[in-house]
């Protein structure tokens, strides 16, 4: 179609000139015997919607910077959602132009992350983000204001550590660290790194948290209101904190049923002592050292929502009309577990219980737990869930007050066990290894009979493990 020749190339070459501007340009080329156009683009690179209902996410660490070159797939730059953090890469080559966002900055979905320069047939194409298989989705944040500058949208002082990480190495430090340091306000570029290969630890970000609230102390006098009275700090949610104020401020509008018990597990203990014993005689068979009772408890859970079905289940349809209210029966027993992360709370659920053996639970339950402590437990296990089972006991207190979320109708938070007097057959006085547990139910479709009764049949069966044997598949 533009094939002409060589003096009508001349022609064009001779009126067409680059823009000094850094915007969007075409420059024709001269080829032996035939014509060819190279496009070069500057294409916004975008965050994408990975995620349901995550809207933003925090840039915590930089890959790039302006003027680097980068290949496919390599990383763009790390984001903290409310779940877990994720690993941004890139679905072509170029050159980076701008970053939108500095550290710290929160980016939302489909908003630009970087400007990159590259060579392609359609300049007006915009590029999603992709995040890696292991990350969790994320969210939207505040977009910058867009210009025709390819500047840097970072501060001096930033652009100097991201310099620095670039040309002297990327800081080496887990989510976990990097949460810390984000918790206590310290710039993780500014710490030094004591672990292997001057990796950043835990140590590292307490010893320099330490450090820089003594010379804070020494250095500044107490900032004293109207009152007189000193005035304390005030700190932004973080993602994992703004997700649990809109779930819980959701569950306000349900009216929660509890029931409380107490549960005696002597019976249960002599079956965990029988797997564990049967575990170190296999070493190497499992991925875990010790099974804990919380694999027996899921299990017991999951047979009981066999009878009551009703306590799996969830509503459907608008919730203004209760004529268009239904109940959805799940099939599968996709049971959550509260942990405890150095992000903050998140519950991660074992998919499809009513069809894994307690091992198998187990097994689950440990690769959570230790995708928790990096922080990268992926989306996949934290939705879907279908009841949930918190171990508040594990930090302490006997009874609680959990409270359900909106997607569920149930929640049982499990006390701390303690060996109490109870009395026997014979009214004998007999020391008891009694666990207190707690239930929250939605009350609009749960009524106070069937949590009862619910709860009565899991305590049956964690109470005699052999009708737990009695009902396995």
């Amino acid at each position: 179609m533009y094939s002409r020749s060589a003096s009508l190339f001349k022609a064009i070459s001779s009126s067409v000139t680059r823009p000094s501007s850094n915007k969007l340009f075409l420059t024709p080329r001269i080829r032996h015997f035939h014509s060819s156009f190279s496009f070069q683009a500057i294409k916004p690179f975008l965050l994408a919607d990975i995620g349901e209902g995550i809207t933003e996410c925090e840039v915590i660490q930089w890959f790039v910077e302006p003027g680097s070159t980068v290949a496919e797939f390599d990383k763009i730059c790390e984001v903290q959602s409310d779940k877990a953090s994720v690993e941004i890469s890139s679905r072509f080559a170029g050159k980076v132009l701008k970053l939108h966002h500095a550290l710290n900055d929160i980016a939302k979905v489909g908003s630009p992350l970087v400007d990159i320069e590259t060579e392609d047939d359609d300049e007006n194409e915009a590029v999603a983000a992709s995040a890696s298989a292991s990350a969790a989705a994320v969210e939207p944040t505040k977009k910058e204001p867009q210009n025709s500058d390819v500047t840097p949208s970072l501060s001096p002082a930033q652009q100097q550590n991201t310099v620095r990480s670039s040309s002297d190495g990327t800081v080496l430090a887990t989510p976990a660290v990097r949460g810390l340091a984000k918790q206590k306000g310290i710039d993780i570029n500014s710490v030094v790194g004591t672990g292997k290969d001057g990796r950043v630890i835990k140590e590292d970000i307490l010893s320099f948290g330490a450090t820089k609230e003594k010379e804070s102390i020494s250095s500044s006098e107490p900032v004293i209101g109207s009152a007189g009275k000193t005035e304390g700090r005030t700190d932004a949610l973080n993602m994992i904190q703004k997700a649990m104020f809109k779930s819980m401020t959701q569950s306000l509008n349900i009216p929660q049923l509890g029931f409380k018990d107490d549960i005696e597990i002597d019976a249960s203990t002599k079956y965990r002592l029988a797997l564990n014993q049967h575990i170190a005689a296999h070493p190497g068979l499992y991925p875990f050292a010790k099974m804990t009772y919380l694999p027996i408890f899921v299990k017991c859970l999951s047979i009981a929502l066999t009878h009551y079905p009703i306590m799996n289940a969830k509503l459907v349809g608008d919730q203004n009309d209760v004529n268009s209210i239904k109940i959805n029966y799940r099939s599968s027993h996709n049971i959550g577990i509260a942990m405890d992360t150095p992000q903050g709370l998140i519950v991660p659920n074992i998919k499809d219980v009513q069809n894994k053996t307690i091992f198998e639970i187990a097994t689950e339950i440990h690769r959570l737990s230790e995708l928790g402590k990096k922080n990268a437990i992926p989306m996949s296990d934290l939705k879907g869930g279908t009841i949930t089972l918190s171990n508040i006991g594990t930090i302490g207190g006997t009874y609680a007050n959990p409270v359900i979320v909106s997607s569920e109708l149930a929640i049982v938070a499990l006390g701390k066990m303690q060996k109490l007097p109870r009395y026997d057959a014979q009214d004998n006085i007999v020391a008891k290894q009694i666990m207190p547990v707690s239930w929250s139910a939605d009350h609009r479709i749960i009524d106070g009979a069937t949590i009862a009764r619910f709860g009565n049949h899991w305590k049956n069966l964690i109470e005699n493990p052999a009708l737990l044997a009695s009902e396995l598949r």
